[in-house]
């Protein structure tokens, strides 16, 4: 399994928001993205507190990051992504969020970005 290289620094989030491309997939989380001239991909993940306690944004991020490294083979290299979760984000699985992620995500990216997945077309 690879490392997920992440997004750190608040002003790489601040200009992803300002500058980035932003993708709805409702009800679980709003994706922000600009194609950067790296060779890999990064992800930064962002829940607030109107997703719930500790607890509950601990586990958010976790199956945000499980469902991202599951789908990440389909994105074209060189991109920033930031993943902001919604409140609804709670009751959901990594399953529920890969499939999100998979079916509307990629290909709105794609379309964004201006690229084709890596894996050729998605569905």
């Amino acid at each position: 399994m690879q490392k997920v290289v992440t997004i750190c620094q608040n002003r790489e989030f601040l200009q992803l928001y300002q500058r980035g491309k932003k993708v709805v997939l409702a009800p679980y989380m709003i994706l922000y993205v600009r194609k950067t001239r790296r060779k890999y991909n990064r992800l930064g993940i962002t829940v607030g507190k109107k997703v719930g306690g500790a607890v509950q944004r601990s586990r958010a991020r976790r199956i945000i990051r499980q469902a991202y490294r599951e789908t990440a083979h389909l994105l074209p290299a060189g991109l920033d992504l930031v993943i902001v979760a919604l409140p609804s984000i709670v009751g959901s699985t990594s399953t529920q969020l890969r499939d999100s992620l998979a079916k509307k995500g990629v290909r709105r990216i794609c379309q964004l970005v201006g690229a084709l997945p890596e894996g050729g077309d998605v569905h």
